[in-house]
């Protein structure tokens, strides 16, 4: 675990850049995540990162098939927003753990 500045604020990552404590996340630090990864984020983003935030907060595991049944988004709609790693990037956006089903 690490120490990085995000939007001015320190926060604790992991090697790959994933959050430690999803209470240090806020809409701010997520448009920095997503900016370094090369993504602008839209409503529909949020629509996705709040998705995914709420499940792991529930203590649901996450998966792209889960996240495309969710009614969200679809899963051609999730590559879209979240290309060459919807799930992966939409995590370390969303401020929380890397989901298991990521390698």
């Amino acid at each position: 675990m690490s120490v990085k500045t995000i939007a001015g604020l320190e926060v604790n990552v992991s090697e790959e850049g994933y959050l430690e404590d999803m209470s240090q996340w806020n809409e701010d630090i997520a448009k920095e995540i997503a900016s370094e990864i090369g993504i602008e984020l839209t409503d529909k983003h949020f629509d996705v990162i709040n998705y995914l935030r709420e499940k792991t907060e529930a203590g649901e595991a996450l998966t792209i098939r889960k996240v495309g049944k969710s009614g969200v988004v679809d899963i051609k709609g999730l590559y879209k927003l979240f290309p060459k790693g919807p799930l992966k990037f939409s995590s370390r956006i969303a401020g929380i753990p890397k989901p298991t089903s990521c390698i």
